[in-house]
């Protein structure tokens, strides 16, 4: 029996050929926002090994959105055409059935930064620093950019530009989207008490902070109904006064548990994963041998369980998150 981890899953009526997915990596090498020679080689490379979700790099709604000089961005009709190439250029060599991704953002507070291998940081006057903008005119930490606090109008303009990104996408040829609300970007500041002191609309009660956050999924899923939508959230701030727990809640009554054999050399693997109203969790992990092995091979086991448990779980998130917009609202995240 063919291993849950490759056989076929259909999220938001999106079928991929089997359960591995490749995360977005920034690289930091596009020119004005658009892939250049190098994001050619990439997503070509990404496209050659056989995971059936490719999500490309965080990709920036407008050009003050960047981390960096060298993000990708989709706010530009060069963007798009750039991006389209690029595409056109991994299915070509992709395994039958990939289907491709992007990665949607705003570096807010987080933006107008050196490259890593330039060491990382706020730029310096000189090397072209630009204004931040953030929920609240909080800097991320001593020595950075005090961001511009946005006003009412301003966060509608954002929202309509992650709208715009998402149907340049489409045009582009991507299957899916993804929503960055993670690593403390743009909508993750929103989202986080540390950041979002604002008083009105956006801010204040958990139901505001997550206003941001909604109203662009929604704009997006109204704009590009037929793309699957998803989102990355940070759930955890791990900092006093932040986000102590978040759960994405189910519908009421549902309940998955998933069993999945994996066989590594020597030794099954057997992983079962649930997940229960209110929570998403791996329920256990059970490595079991058939004969005596050694102690290295023995954790290579649970090494290689851990992982399939975690793309499981990473399924569910994904299912339940990707309808996120059309939850009741009494089934939205709740602190």
């Amino acid at each position: 029996m063919t291993a849950a981890l490759f056989q076929p899953i259909t999220l938001d009526g999106l079928t991929f050929p089997n359960r591995i997915a490749v995360a977005p990596m920034c690289q930091y090498s596009a020119d004005d926002g658009s892939a250049s020679d190098w994001h050619l080689y990439h997503w070509m490379n990404l496209a050659m090994s056989g995971a059936g979700m490719v999500t490309v790099e965080m990709t920036d709604v407008e050009r003050r959105g960047r981390i960096t000089h060298g993000c990708l961005g989709l706010y530009s009709d060069d963007n798009e055409a750039a991006a389209r190439r690029t595409l056109d250029a991994a299915r070509r060599v992709a395994a039958p059935g990939t289907k491709f991704g992007i990665q949607l953002a705003h570096a807010g507070r987080k933006a107008s930064n050196r490259k890593p291998w330039e060491g990382g940081g706020p730029l310096r006057p000189g090397e072209d620093p630009w204004q931040t903008v953030s929920a609240s005119a909080i800097a991320y930490d001593t020595g950075w950019n005090v961001p511009h606090a946005l006003e009412d109008e301003e966060i509608l303009q954002l929202i309509e530009r992650f709208t715009e990104a998402a149907r340049r996408a489409e045009r582009a040829g991507f299957d899916f989207l993804e929503l960055h609300a993670a690593h403390g970007y743009l909508i993750f500041q929103f989202l986080s008490p540390l950041s979002n002191r604002r008083t009105d609309r956006w801010g204040g009660s958990l139901e505001n902070r997550m206003r941001f956050l909604l109203e662009i999924a929604k704009s997006v899923r109204k704009a590009v109904p037929n793309l699957m939508l998803g989102a990355r959230l940070s759930v955890k701030d791990w900092v006093d006064g932040g986000f102590t727990r978040m759960t994405i809640a189910p519908p009421p009554a549902r309940k998955r548990v998933v069993t999945t054999r994996v066989r590594i050399p020597m030794m099954p693997a057997v992983i079962s994963v649930s997940t229960r109203p209110a929570s998403i969790r791996v329920a256990s992990i059970r490595v079991v041998s058939t004969r005596a092995v050694s102690m290295p091979v023995a954790r290579a086991a649970a090494a290689v369980a851990r992982v399939v448990a975690t793309a499981a779980v990473t399924a569910a998130v994904t299912t339940d998150i990707g309808g996120l917009a059309g939850h009741p609202k009494d089934q939205l995240p709740q602190m």
